[in-house]
């Protein structure tokens, strides 16, 4: 009785084990291109299986020779994610430094404000914005205000665009959000609104805006916009939305973030 009681926890610690490291690899790939790559050699790990069920030899052995090369190609397209996922790793129980990040974001939308200068900067929250991170250029700098202010200056190569912050990393600038279809927005509304909002509709980011028109800031959560926010107002907003992240991130929650990593 004893030796069975053992044996059933003890595939009940395999099972565990094996989905903790299923969970992981899909909080590594979630909102990444990898995903895709990845059907892919599962649909082709299921065709050599089937072929060799049915015995056509000739077909299970040009796929034999593919899944390797496949496989190989995966570590070298993708090594930049599976770096980044591996520094994750290594990082569990740091802590955040989310106060100071929201700290440089509030004073740069400050500066900016003052003098007319438009901005777009979106806060990746727990859905991935790697396909927005594509569409612009790869930074992976810290963020200060100073950085984000000189983005942004008029007639620099990246003032187009949103920027994109994962923890305390701006990972890309020149990124393009999708402009909102809402036909209950006002017509009179910029691009940049717009795209703040498109953004917030299909993802949980959080996108703080700088009119270049007047200068005034706002805030876009789930497809709705707040605007005419002050400094104080916007660090309250920001510190109240990120507050549950403030000291430190639990295993999964950390795991979960993509940061530049993914």
């Amino acid at each position: 009785m004893a030796f069975e009681m053992a044996n059933i926890w003890k595939i009940i610690l395999e099972i565990l084990i094996l989905w903790f490291i299923y969970y992981i690899i899909f909080l590594f790939i979630r909102g990444s291109r990898t995903v895709q790559l990845l059907k892919g050699l599962i649909i082709i790990a299921a065709l050599l299986i089937i072929t060799q069920q049915l015995g056509l030899m000739t077909i299970s052995w040009i796929i034999a020779k593919i899944f390797p090369i496949s496989v190989l190609a995966f570590l070298i397209i993708f090594q930049p994610e599976l770096r980044r996922g591996l520094v994750r790793l290594g990082q569990i129980g740091a802590m955040l430094k989310e106060e100071k990040v929201i700290d440089e974001i509030v004073k740069s939308a400050g500066i900016l404000s003052k003098k007319k200068i438009g901005a777009l900067i979106a806060i990746e929250r727990e859905v991935g914005l790697r396909p927005y991170i594509e569409s612009g250029v790869s930074l992976e700098s810290r963020v200060t205000s100073e950085l984000i202010n000189t983005i942004f200056m008029p007639n620099t190569p990246l003032h187009d665009g949103g920027i994109i912050i994962q923890g305390e990393t701006i990972v890309a600038a020149g990124c393009l959000f999708p402009l909102s279809q809402d036909p209950r927005l006002s017509k009179t509304m910029g691009t940049r609104h717009r795209a703040a909002i498109g953004l917030t509709e299909e993802t949980d980011a959080v996108v703080v805006v700088v009119s270049e028109e007047t200068g005034a800031i706002s805030v876009s959560i789930a497809g709705k916009l707040t605007r005419d926010l002050d400094k104080e107002v916007l660090s309250k907003i920001l510190s109240n939305l990120f507050s549950a992240h403030k000291r430190k991130k639990s295993f999964f929650d950390f795991l979960g973030r993509r940061s530049s990593e993914n």
